[in-house]
């Protein structure tokens, strides 16, 4: 039985992945941290990982931010791998995180969703594919609480079809400014908040005469929770590294 500490395990997706968990037979969240606890759950939460006394085998995080370099602290010191599913992450806490995993297995991914990370896959072959012919544009949308826009999946997605372009390409965020034709070498990102949308990411090449376009819709954090414990039953017992998704589709 694997025993996982959830963080952020009062927020929407920390509820989505108790319930996931409860069932299945090979693991368990013992634990979980938030700043508040609302009472619903029948494990102990602590208000940080420097407070936590139980026991575990895996981190499951999607707290926020802000809560890294507390988690990090607490992996490092009980040698914990550590599944981080936040999002928002500045450029100084991508780096402590790389830093941190050559000591620890990490496991860091923009979704969890085994579908997004194909259309991970795809994307990157049809950027090789397509090459300077097409336009693209990302779109995501998600509900009107999400903070950080565009969101964690977005830009992983575009960094896939960076990875099967040949040139380095401009992100553009706003265009409103822009009294000119588009550049080939553009791929815009577009972020629409609103009502209770749970995530819809959709990859544009528009070409002369056709357009091809990508799409993942999530109906439920239903798959964002099973993927995450899928990563964390992957973990235990891997070498010191930084692991995404790709690694857990390949291992299953």
């Amino acid at each position: 039985m694997i025993r996982i500490l959830l963080g952020g395990c009062c927020g929407r997706m920390g509820h989505a992945v108790t319930k996931a968990a409860a069932e299945r037979d090979d693991l368990a969240v013992v634990a979980g941290v938030d700043v508040r606890d609302d009472g619903s759950h029948a494990y102990p939460v602590f208000a940080s990982y420097s407070d936590v006394t139980e026991d575990a085998d895996v981190i499951i995080d999607f707290s926020a931010p802000g809560a890294l370099d507390d988690l990090l602290a607490f992996a490092r010191a009980r040698q914990l791998p550590a599944v981080l599913c936040a999002t928002g992450y500045s450029d100084e806490q991508i780096e402590a995180v790389r830093a941190a995993s050559a000591e620890l297995a990490l496991l860091r991914s923009g979704n969890m969703s085994l579908g997004i990370n194909l259309l991970s896959a795809l994307a990157k072959t049809a950027a090789k594919v397509l090459g300077t012919s097409f336009d693209v544009e990302i779109v995501e949308a998600h509900h009107n609480r999400k903070l950080d826009a565009p969101s964690g999946t977005a830009l992983m997605l575009e960094k896939s079809v960076e990875e099967g372009l040949d040139y380095e390409p401009e992100l553009v965020y706003d265009r409103h400014e822009r009294r000119q034709k588009r550049d080939h070498r553009e791929i815009g990102m577009h972020a629409i908040r609103g009502g209770t949308i749970v995530g819809e990411h959709e990859i544009i090449f528009a070409g002369n005469d056709e357009i091809i376009r990508l799409s993942h819709t999530a109906m439920s954090r239903n798959v964002f929770a099973v993927g995450a414990l899928n990563a964390a039953a992957f973990l235990p017992g891997k070498a010191p590294g930084l692991y995404d998704m790709s690694d857990v589709i390949a291992a299953s």
